[in-house]
């Protein structure tokens, strides 16, 4: 047990959660290096030193492994978005606890934004489900964080609230993540999680400024 009473992993989860955390990195060079579509089940495999059987063990298909980090990213906005400074406006620490929850995983920014256009533009119902719950685990944060700030507010109005600004917040990363892609064809070297970044920042400058 830890100091909050949680169970310690023992070593056969550790191992798997290593082979897991390996596939992710792995995917996060390779989608850098040659881009989403260009990368197969195999070659991340073969580079991670695994067998494709072991993959699938993880991850039903390479659409999955991408969602899985994405999805990892939730509980971390939630953490992330009501420790932000309680000056900062709400979509002002949307950006910045995403920056912060994205610098706690291994590849940072790289495996959720560099150069995959599905991500991009995300389409059917295993993706609407994914942003879906991206946008409940900033609209939660958002709950917190307003519930601290406007504690006499209603809970059914400071709900509303919280969607809102989560629904805009994930259609401004949405808009970031097309301009990216769009860049993309200016060469490999636009490839770039600090452009990335750059465009994240700008699009969230353009909502703040227009409201």
């Amino acid at each position: 047990m830890n100091d909050w009473g949680e169970r310690e992993p023992g070593l056969r989860d550790r191992k798997k959660a290593a082979t897991r955390r390996t596939l992710l990195q792995t995917a996060a060079r390779m989608f850098a290096e040659r881009g989403y579509q260009e990368t197969t089940v195999k070659d991340i495999a073969s580079a991670a030193g695994v067998t494709e059987r072991t993959f699938f063990r993880y991850f039903p298909s390479k659409e999955d492994l991408v969602f899985a980090e994405v999805l990892d990213l939730v509980p971390l906005l939630r953490r992330e978005i009501p420790r932000r400074p309680a000056g900062e406006p709400p979509l002002t620490a949307v950006l910045n606890g995403l920056v912060e929850a994205a610098g706690a995983l291994d590849e940072g920014l790289a495996i959720l934004f560099v150069g995959t256009p599905p991500r991009a533009l995300p389409t059917g119902a295993r993706r609407t489900h994914v942003l879906t719950d991206f946008e409940d685990g900033i609209a939660d944060a958002l709950v917190v964080r307003l519930a601290e700030q406007h504690p006499d507010e209603p809970d059914d109005r400071r709900a509303r609230r919280a969607a809102v600004l989560a629904r805009v917040s994930v259609a401004v990363i949405r808009s970031a993540l097309l301009a990216h892609v769009s860049e993309d064809a200016a060469g490999p070297e636009r490839r770039s999680v600090d452009d990335f970044g750059t465009l994240l920042r700008e699009a969230f400058d353009a909502v703040r400024e227009a409201v």
